[in-house]
Order: structure tokens, then C-alpha cells, then sequence
């Protein structure tokens, strides 16, 4: 990262985003980042991934947002969309709950790999709410601006486009609502996936359906959730 004539990130957000790479708070993160790597220590997704969410899913494609809290810790897993992993490497247990929940939402196959580019395509905006994390160490990089910027990109969203459907899975995405305009945008919220609570009001919530119900009421193409 630096400042924004450096930064590889799809354009129509850069745009958008342009003054944020030159405040100071992104520039001391970028700074943390490059430090953590010469000290050795392992980050995760690469650095050419960080911003592949907004890559995948320009802002005037944006349909869905799916929040999540930040990147998976394990190596080969964490490439920059929110809740997905590499086709070749296994689906997380909250991953599984999802398909799960999909599966008895709309019938779609229980899919065979974990990587959810196929969504990102079609405008579901696979956004971590930090975009970082240390290896073996799940939100280690909380705190150090990650949340000011996806804080900014929500804000973007909610003010520049309508009818969008925010899905926000648990305590950590809930936190984002209050930037929501819900007469604007569908605001869909329960527990996490995660196997500790997802029997707690994740399974049984529908908001796969009630995604494509919402936008299929104000004329925009349906998700195919199939992978």
C-alpha cells in the first residue's frame, strides 16, 4: 500500500476512495503493514489480494453486501472476499453453515469447493470489515484503521446507490448498521454462521431468498447463489 497514485485497486472505488489513501490513518496502516512483514511475521491475504473485494465487485455493480469480520488465518485460505477460500483449499466450518443454510433456503447444491468469486461477479460485495490479519492470529489487526476505511466504503454505498441488500452476519457486522440507511437499503441481520452460534438464529434465517425477493421487487436481477 501507499498513497493512492501506488495503489492497484479497481477504479471506479478509487474514485471514491482516493482521499482515504492519503489521510494519515492509511498511511501509518500501510506503514504497520510493511513493518509486520520486515519483522517477519506472516499477513494474510497477499498484499496483491487485500483489495479484492472492490476488485471483483465495482461500486456501480454492487448489489449485495455480505460483511464479514476479518480474513481467515490460516495459510492458503484468506484471498481478499469476505467468508470465501481458494477452490483449492477446505471450506471453513462457517463456510459450510452458509451452504447449509442456502441448501434449505433455495434448494442450491451443496457446493464442492469454497471460493465465492462466482458471487463477487454477479455483485455481491465480499467486504471483511478489516482487511488484514497476522497468521495464527484471528483479529490482531483490529484497531489499526482497517474499520475507518470499510466504515468510509458502507458510508459510500448507503449515500451513492439505492436499493441495496446488507447482509450482516453476527455482533461484529451488526456494528455497521448504524451507518445504514434501512428506508433506502434491505438490512438483514442475524448470529454469526460460525458452528458456536449458528443454530442460535443463523439456520432458518432466509436471507438468501429474501436477498433476491427484495431486489427482484425494485427491478434488478436476482443472485444465482449456485456455485
Amino acid at each position: 500500500m501507499g498513497r493512492s497514485k501506488k495503489i492497484s485497486i479497481e477504479t471506479s472505488w478509487l474514485k471514491h476512495l482516493r482521499n482515504e489513501f492519503d489521510d494519515g490513518y492509511m498511511i501509518q496502516l500501510s506503514e504497520f503493514l510493511r513493518e509486520q512483514k520486515l519483522s517477519g511475521k506472516i499477513i494474510f491475504p497477499p498484499g496483491n489480494q487485500i483489495f479484492s473485494a472492490f476488485d471483483e465487485t465495482p461500486i456501480n455493480k454492487v448489489k449485495v453486501v455480505i460483511l464479514g469480520q476479518d480474513p481467515y488465518h490460516g495459510p492458503g485460505q484468506a484471498h481478499g472476499l469476505s467468508f470465501s477460500v481458494p477452490r483449492a483449499a477446505i471450506i471453513p466450518p462457517s463456510l459450510k453453515n452458509i451452504f447449509i443454510e442456502l441448501q434449505d433456503d433455495l434448494g442450491c447444491s451443496l457446493p464442492e469447493h469454497g471460493c465465492l468469486a462466482n458471487w463477487a461477479a454477479q455483485g455481491v460485495l465480499l467486504l471483511n470489515s478489516v482487511l488484514t490479519v497476522e497468521q495464527g492470529s484471528p483479529g490482531s489487526h483490529a484497531g489499526i484503521g482497517w474499520e475507518r476505511f470499510t466504515d468510509k466504503v458502507i458510508s459510500i454505498i448507503n449515500i451513492e446507490l439505492d436499493n441495496v441488500v446488507f447482509i450482516l452476519w453476527g455482533r461484529y457486522a451488526k456494528e455497521k448498521g448504524k451507518l445504514l440507511d434501512d428506508k433506502k437499503h434491505l438490512v438483514l441481520t442475524s448470529v454469526h454462521p460460525s458452528p458456536f452460534s449458528a443454530r442460535n438464529g443463523f439456520f432458518g434465517c432466509r436471507h438468501f431468498s429474501k436477498a433476491n425477493n427484495y431486489l427482484a421487487e425494485n427491478d434488478k436481477e436476482e443472485i444465482n447463489w449456485n456455485l
